[in-house]
């Protein structure tokens, strides 16, 4: 039984990991389209943190969503 128990925790570790490099590529994702849009702002520092703030706030709620 140890096998089983160990193949599901692997599986958990690779889905968590997944999960992480979906958020990292959509974090990403929206800070090049941020950057386009915005390329004449005097201070891009402060937008784009409250940029990916919001944006690691909706995938929370989206990935909570989806446990459920």
């Amino acid at each position: 039984m140890p096998t089983r128990s160990r193949t599901t925790f692997k599986k958990r570790q690779k889905e968590l990991a997944r999960m992480e490099k979906q958020r990292d590529k959509a974090a990403r994702r929206m800070q090049r389209k941020l950057d386009d849009k915005q390329p004449s702002e005097p201070d891009p520092a402060a937008t784009d943190e409250a940029a990916t703030d919001d944006l690691l706030a909706g995938l929370n709620a989206e990935s909570s969503a989806k446990s459920l």
